[in-house]
């Protein structure tokens, strides 16, 4: 049974994400998507933590369902932790999901950390001055089946294997710990064959999460499993053992705001080889550069694409429907005439990766706006022009030219 899980989302407690990020709005925004289990995110945050409660129920599976039954939606209960420490004489700071099978061990994951003095309750995804590894051994005592999955391993802030505070090894960071070790996490601005380019991955699957902090965000990144039964089991099983993972769905890594070197206060974009010619300097201000993605996986890479394991995972690369949509039209991703265009599209034929994914190109065509089908097709295609993030900017990702989009004309419906 394919199922479509997105294991990386925040709720509304976390800072700098929509109102709209309640359980019933992630369960709505979920169906539309077409994500068939979702993560709860923010399961160390106590007020969040009384709303899963209150609305979810566990059905047995260890996922959880609504309790009202509005939705086929399952929920698994996963939150992303920051720790920040020193290690090595160096400060650290590290984005890990981790997820659990009950809210007994949330509960009591979250009463460890609390007597230890942190504070749970400023934001969803709480700061921890806590190693990684000993967050590890927390969780693990808790639930042996607890999944830990570094985050976005390559952003530059934030993650395992960021320039700016991460490391240049998993053993590095989680030393004893690694063994449990089992999956990772790509971030928006890798994708897999990057990853398979750095040999101390050949042995972890390879996730992606959306992160999302608003609904519309939801499953903008995911992955997609062949179970026989949703179940908790059975994802915990698919990540430690690679097993019944059909591919994942990624962001143009291009698109995503660490893909490139740069300083965005100077509007400097650059390769990993223009950022070894200017010597890691911007040559504006001479500040240093932020390293983005790409350069990071240049130092860690260590192996062909060809020379990594055959057991790999495939993937298929996406752009979200609005932002199709809305440069198919020319105009903002937020306009009415996107929103319409995409309710009937939705409506008329099922979920938005159903159309993203699955549907033909009669389907769309019956449905679509010439150049609305024509775009679709075109992104399955890898069609596009993509001018790559930098620095903390998305990157841009256009389907048409002005020239490829003034040849469409919108259907003329008939008169009665």
């Amino acid at each position: 049974m394919r199922t479509i899980v997105d294991l990386h989302i925040h709720s509304y407690y976390s800072r700098a994400t929509s109102k709209k990020l309640t359980i019933a709005g992630i369960a709505k925004y979920a169906a539309i998507k077409g994500v068939d289990v979702i993560a709860t995110g923010d399961i160390t945050h106590p007020k969040w933590m009384n709303e899963i409660e209150r609305d979810l129920e566990e059905d047995g599976s260890g996922f959880f369902r609504l309790r009202d039954g509005s939705s086929s939606v399952l929920f698994t209960l996963f939150g992303e932790i920051a720790s920040v420490y020193t290690k090595h004489g160096r400060g650290r700071r590290v984005h890990t999901l981790f997820g659990v099978s009950s809210i007994a061990a949330a509960r009591q994951v979250n009463k460890r950390l609390t007597d230890a003095g942190f504070n749970l309750a400023y934001d969803g995804r709480p700061i921890v001055g806590m190693d990684v590894k000993e967050l590890a051994k927390i969780y693990l005592d808790a639930d042996p089946d607890a999944l830990i999955i570094p985050a976005h391993i390559w952003t530059p802030w934030f993650a395992v294997f960021g320039s700016k505070s991460g490391f240049d090894s998993l053993e590095e960071c989680f030393e004893e710990m690694t063994p449990y070790i089992y999956g990772i996490e790509t971030g928006l601005s890798s994708d897999p064959e990057m990853n398979w380019r750095v040999s101390a991955l050949n042995n972890v699957t390879i996730l992606s999460n959306s992160d999302a902090h608003s609904p519309e965000k939801i499953g903008r990144e995911a992955t997609v499993f062949d179970w026989a039964t949703r179940t908790y089991h059975a994802l915990y099983q698919s990540i430690k053992n690679q097993t019944d993972i059909a591919y994942t769905i990624e962001f143009y890594p291009e698109e995503g705001k660490y893909h490139l070197d740069g300083h965005r206060a100077c509007h400097i974009q650059f390769t990993p080889q223009q950022t070894a010619k200017h010597k890691g300097v911007c040559p504006k201000c001479g500040l240093p550069l932020v390293v983005g993605v790409m350069n990071r996986v240049e130092v860690l890479a260590d192996q062909t694409i060809q020379a990594a394991p055959r057991t790999k995972i495939p993937f298929n690369s996406i752009v979200p429907l609005p932002e199709i949509i809305a440069d198919s039209f020319g105009v903002g991703v937020a306009s009415k005439k996107v929103h319409t265009e995409f309710q009937k599209i939705i409506d008329s034929l099922g979920n938005e990766f159903h159309v993203l994914l699955d549907a033909s190109r009669a389907e769309l065509e019956r449905v679509a706006q010439p150049i609305v089908a024509e775009a679709i097709l075109r992104v399955r295609a890898g069609k596009l022009h993509i001018n790559p993030g930098y620095d903390g900017v998305f990157g841009t990702v256009h389907v048409f030219t002005e020239a490829e989009r003034a040849t469409f004309q919108p259907k003329q419906h008939a008169l009665f």
